[in-house]
């Protein structure tokens, strides 16, 4: 189901129910809602890898056109998802941190990195 909706366009948003956004939660790799958006914190062994991990996810963003916020602390990563116009979350948010999901197995897959906190 999430593979589906990361590869549809998203154009017109609506927020989801609760309903929903549980059961798409659980197709996520630690992922949690906090209120009206869902976060995942991330820690890589250096600065220097956080920092190409945020770069990899601004490129991400900027093609779904859909923006995290993304506070970077040294060698921890924490990106929030949430649709702003619609003051909740919707599918733009679950179809983005899916791909982000699936950008950390490919692109940094080594030694168990990053670390879930």
């Amino acid at each position: 189901m999430m593979r589906q909706q990361a590869e549809s366009d998203y154009r017109v948003a609506k927020p989801l129910e609760n309903e929903e956004i549980r059961q798409l939660l659980r197709e996520l790799s630690d992922w949690r809602q906090e209120g009206k958006q869902i976060e995942r914190i991330f820690r890589f062994p250096s600065s220097r890898m956080a920092l190409q991990f945020v770069n990899r996810v601004a490129n991400l963003a900027e093609q779904e056109r859909h923006h995290p916020d993304i506070h970077i602390f040294y060698d921890t990563v924490r990106l929030v998802l949430s649709t702003h116009s619609v003051g909740g979350l919707t599918a733009q948010d679950f179809s983005l941190a899916y791909k982000i999901d699936l950008m950390v197995g490919q692109d940094f897959p080594q030694d168990g990195w990053p670390q879930p906190l």
